[in-house]
Parts: C-alpha cells; sequence; structure tokens
C-alpha cells in the first residue's frame, strides 16, 4: 500500500518519531522532507532534514550510531512518519551520549481535582503517570 505524507501542513516537513522496535523506547524526534524520506526507504537507513544547517542528514553518519529501519508507519493524518529501529554502533542515540533524547523530566502542577500525580521517570525517557 502506498501512503503519501502531507508535508504541506509544515512547510514542507514532516515530525518522524524514532522508537527502538525491541522495546518501544521513544529515542529521539527528527524532521523529514521528502527527500529524506525518499533516502530513508531507498537505504534502510533514517536519514532526517536538519532545519539548522538546511540539508539532509543521515543519523549516525559520523559517530556510526545509526538507525537502521525495521518498519516506518504514518500516523491517521499522514502528517508524521513513525520509524521503529535497530540502533546500530555503542546504541546512544543523542548527541548528548544518551541512548534516548528524552532524559530531561518536567513536573507539572495538577489542574483539576482527580487529575493524576506525576513522577519522575525512571528512565528519563517518558514520564509515569499514576
Amino acid at each position: 500500500m502506498s501512503v503519501t505524507i502531507d508535508f504541506e501542513k509544515m512547510q514542507g516537513l514532516a515530525p518522524a518519531v524514532v522508537q527502538d522496535a525491541e522495546n518501544g523506547e521513544v529515542l529521539m524526534l527528527g524532521f523529514m522532507n521528502q527527500e529524506a524520506l525518499d533516502k530513508t526507504l531507498a537505504t534502510g537507513y533514517v536519514t532526517f532534514y536538519s532545519r539548522t544547517r538546511n540539508k539532509l542528514w543521515t543519523k549516525g553518519e559520523t559517530s556510526g550510531n545509526r538507525l537502521r529501519l525495521v518498519t516506518i508507519a504514518t500516523d491517521c493524518d499522514n502528517d508524521t512518519v513513525l520509524c521503529r529501529v535497530e540502533v546500530e554502533g555503542d546504541g546512544l542515540v543523542c548527541h548528548e551520549g544518551t541512548r534516548s533524547c528524552f532524559t530531561k523530566a518536567m513536573t507539572f502542577a495538577p489542574s483539576a481535582p482527580g487529575t493524576r500525580e506525576q513522577r519522575a521517570p525512571a528512565t528519563g525517557a517518558s514520564a509515569e503517570v499514576k
């Protein structure tokens, strides 16, 4: 089945969520344009469009921590891509030297009665709501 990503909603870009195919951990978020998506599909390695450098970059091209595509899907609106991957190299995906880019826990104040209490995540990759 052929799916067309709606790149026009974000001026030619679409968010690309990267998730570990084995355990479901969210590793990073990048952006793709049509060329980055085409290269990802052609090579089997996740390629993004750098908004700061205005060029394509394949994750791991310098560090060796490449993201080998296992599956790829889109959301119900066809404007976001989910890349389930196997991390090659030493497994450190973030440029700060961690496995996941999502390591900075945030806190929030409950705004209504019955709002769940937020707990700091054990791994920093996601907030647990209890």
